[in-house]
């Protein structure tokens, strides 16, 4: 399954950072965070890109991650309104 920016999304797979603002310097793990793809890298000046993690993903504390396809599953959307 491809993304687009706008799918909601979770991440499935025990994905350690250590560049997360609140936990600055301490190995913490993304999975079961939920966000919303924020921009997807496929392509470059319209060459094609073979990014390894070419989704970005917000999640609510405003921190971004570049994740690979099979660390992320699709949510439904948020109802309008």
């Amino acid at each position: 399954m491809s993304f687009v920016p706008g799918d909601h999304v979770r991440v499935i797979k025990p994905v350690q950072v250590f560049n997360h603002p609140q936990f600055r310097n301490q190995n913490y793990s993304l999975e079961g965070h939920e966000g919303e793809v924020d921009a997807v890298f496929l392509e470059w000046q319209g060459r094609p890109l073979s990014a390894n993690f070419p989704y970005r993903v917000r999640f609510a504390d405003r921190y971004k991650a570049h994740l690979s396809e099979d660390e992320l599953e699709a949510l439904p959307s948020a109802p309008a309104g």
